[in-house]
């Protein structure tokens, strides 16, 4: 009797054992934002022998340690509250984080995001205040080249409690992307529509109507690589097109479908690296359609020398009357040099070229903090 109930309680024993759920590996955590505003990077990669972060945080990536499992980490020095931009370099390979569905839209290459947010939170994040409307366009161009159907798209924003019947209209920032950005860029990656509508809530902007168009010309200068920027007639021709697409299709459209304000006085032009020196020749070249001009990291004639006088002939400033011509580079910035001559040369013109200099790099860590110091600057009645 008892050696069949010990027997029992070991078949029980056995039975539950066997059925006991196996217990699952826990999930790798491949970015972690810290309390103290650090970021602890993972990477999976057991074979591999030497592994990167690249972050826009830092000039350098940096080196990832291997654990037992071959499992690669890393945590930041402290961050300022923002979005970065990384990847992982594995042997040599840029490899994008699998675990982190959050990614910048490219033609050239992704990279994940992911938010150090800020206490209170800084003005690209997302907040309890009145929001604007993005609305997404595409229309048939008859000027730019190689796009799919001759389809180019553009971007809208207007402010919240836009009133398509408001005496006087609203006046119409033209926001323009870098190279391999799409026209998405400013709101997906540079969060200007959550830009416009914090700075509007605390009263810091004037109410306006934002348009972001792709910002290429022919669409080859971009998908035929970096290379296109070392040929000085591709460059030219790129900013040529995209200067009367915008001046004779997109403006066009926008003043039709918005109630816009009229006059020069009413119409700016910004735009970053590529953008930058398409706002900033279309603006000087176009200052009857344009009093507010700016260039942020702008792409200042790239390998191509100081040729400012070809790409904008006979500027005098007393004929542009420009009511802001606003240019703002990051001290380590490869471009900066050929910013501050761009001002230089400027100023020897007679314009009182106002200058920005950050410690900030080609990035849109950069960028967005120069949207959020223009922004408030822009069609303010003259003192």
């Amino acid at each position: 009797m008892f050696r069949s109930a010990a027997l029992a309680v070991l078949l029980c024993s056995a039975v539950s054992f066997a059925q006991a759920p196996k217990q699952q590996p826990t999930p790798l955590r491949s970015h972690e934002v810290n309390p103290d505003n650090t970021i602890t990077f993972r990477y999976a990669a057991p074979t591999a022998t030497k592994v990167l972060l690249s972050i826009d945080a830092f000039p350098k990536p940096l080196p990832m340690t291997r654990d037992a499992a071959g499992v690669w980490s890393v945590t930041t020095p402290v961050l300022p509250p923002e979005f970065y931009s990384y990847q992982f370099n594995v042997d040599g390979r840029m490899r994008l984080d699998s675990l982190n569905p959050n990614m910048v839209p490219n033609f050239v290459s992704s990279d994940n995001v992911v938010l150090v947010p800020g206490h209170p939170s800084a003005p690209w994040e997302v907040a309890d205040v009145p929001h604007g409307r993005v609305d997404h366009y595409l229309y048939t161009t008859h000027i730019a080249k190689n796009l799919p159907e001759n389809q180019e798209p553009y971007v809208v924003y207007t402010p919240p409690g836009y009133d398509a019947k408001r005496k006087g209209g609203y006046p119409v920032l033209y926001l323009l992307h870098g190279w391999s950005d799409m026209e998405t860029g400013w709101t997906a990656v540079g969060h200007a529509d959550l830009i416009f509508d914090r700075l509007l809530a605390e009263g810091k902007v004037v109410p306006m109507i934002v348009v972001m168009p792709q910002g290429y010309g022919d669409l080859d200068f971009v998908t035929h690589g970096w290379s296109s920027w070392s040929v000085p007639p591709d460059v030219s021709a790129n900013v040529e097109l995209f200067s009367k697409m915008l001046l004779t299709e997109i403006m066009p459209a926008v003043e039709r479908d918005y109630n816009t304000a009229a006059g020069r006085q009413n119409r700016a032009i910004a735009g970053l690296s590529m953008g930058g020196l398409e706002s900033l020749t279309i603006g000087l070249n176009h200052s009857d359609q344009f009093a507010w001009v700016a260039g942020m990291s702008a792409a200042m004639f790239h390998g191509n020398g100081n040729m400012f006088d070809q790409y904008i002939p006979g500027l005098d400033a007393k004929k542009a009357d420009l009511r802001l011509l606003w240019v703002a580079c990051g001290q380590t910035d490869g471009l900066s040099a050929a910013n501050r001559e761009f001002i230089a040369w400027t100023r020897a013109k007679g314009f009182a070229t106002v200058a920005v200099e950050t410690s900030g790099a080609h990035t849109w860590l950069t960028w967005r903090d120069n949207l959020v110091t223009l922004a408030p600057l822009l069609f303010k009645s003259k003192e």
